[in-house]
């Protein structure tokens, strides 16, 4: 990396993307004069991972979100019943309305 300062437009010194004339951030990482265009620029106290081999996914989801979802009541049981009940009811009004005539 050299010394001198970068200055749009042209290629990000840190990722490659082009920043276009006028930016003051890159569009691709979000590098910029205040944060330092340059891979060494000192970022401290963003509690940012160092390394994403040591990130455990699926500890992340049972530490954020605890162990499975919550069960949702099964509505397929209430709608069978529902309808069930229905299907006797007509039933009985049917035999109802033949045993009048």
């Amino acid at each position: 990396m050299s010394d001198e300062v970068f200055r749009p437009p042209g290629d990000c010194p840190v990722c490659g993307e082009f920043v276009p004339r006028r930016a003051v951030a890159c569009p691709g990482c979000g590098a910029s004069r205040d944060s330092g265009w340059n891979e060494e620029a000192a970022v401290s106290g963003l509690d940012l991972p160092g390394d994403d081999d040591d990130f455990d996914y699926d500890d992340f989801v049972a530490r954020e979100f605890g162990q499975g979802r919550p069960k949702r009541p099964d509505r397929r049981r209430l709608w069978t019943i529902v309808g069930v009940l229905l299907i006797l009811a007509m039933a009985a009004s049917l035999l109802a309305v033949f045993r009048w005539h």
